[in-house]
């Protein structure tokens, strides 16, 4: 498995058009907290096509900047704008080119995804993930995490059949139940989101985990790795982090 991140932002994106914080500025000079919406494209397997989650409103940006031509596997985690905005220019691709693409999500999401864009199922297969599904060697399932004043999104954590190792997928996430936690524990990879370093506003109105709480849930967690993507301007990815832990930025790699 490699895992190649296209976006780490926050629903704003970063830059913020309007702000002129030092991270913002910093971005937009060096570029350093430069970021798109939050996604990754993932190599399951040498022989397998490329799969892609999330499609946010930077979805053609990240293709360009990845030099990626057609995508034609899409997970989707929830149905927020910054998640599913780049959906329809996605189907658009497939107009001009005979190839039928597969959206996979919960049942759920996937209705949500067909209300506010009901002319996608003319072009795009979709397929629930919610008994599971395969890709290639390796085995994923889902489930519903909460997502605070948001609502809710989908995890995914995908193991290889065959060798004992394991990655897990949570942009957006706080709050979670034990159950809902379970399947955190001893991964290699754990990716999951927080918007702020530490958020200052009552946490019955937030809808992500901050920096400072994921530190301490590591411990608890105990991933080979963990990495923080959704980053608001909040988030300097220069500052150091515990061991183990780091801020993803577009383009690193990971590889399983």
């Amino acid at each position: 498995m490699k895992i190649i991140f296209r976006g780490t932002s926050d629903a704003h994106r970063v830059p913020r058009l309007y702000c002129e914080c030092e991270i913002c500025q910093e971005a937009r000079t060096t570029g350093i907290n430069r970021r798109y919406r939050s996604s990754v494209q993932l190599a399951v397997n040498e022989d397998s096509p490329p799969l892609w989650i999330d499609c946010g409103p930077d979805w053609y940006e990240q293709m360009m900047d990845g030099n990626e031509r057609v995508i034609e596997h899409m997970l989707i985690t929830h149905a927020h704008y910054d998640h599913i905005g780049g959906l329809p220019q996605w189907y658009d691709q497939f107009r001009y080119i005979e190839i039928k693409p597969k959206l996979y999500a919960a049942e759920e999401v996937i209705g949500e995804i067909n209300t506010r864009f009901p002319w996608l199922a003319s072009g795009i297969e979709f397929i629930a993930l919610d008994s599971g599904y395969e890709f290639g060697d390796w085995l994923l399932r889902t489930w519903r995490v909460n997502h605070g004043r948001n609502g809710y999104s989908y995890a995914f954590r995908f193991d290889h059949r065959l060798k004992p190792l394991s990655f897990v997928y949570c942009p957006d996430s706080i709050a979670l139940s034990t159950q809902q936690q379970k399947p955190f524990y001893d991964v290699d990879v754990l990716i999951i989101g927080a918007s702020y370093y530490k958020e200052p506003f009552p946490f019955e109105t937030r809808s992500l985990y901050d920096v400072t709480e994921l530190i301490e849930l590591n411990k608890q967690w105990k991933p080979k790795q963990l990495w923080i993507t959704h980053m608001s301007h909040d988030i300097d990815i220069r500052k150091s982090l515990p061991e183990h832990m780091n801020y993803a930025q577009t383009g690193t790699v990971i590889e399983l």
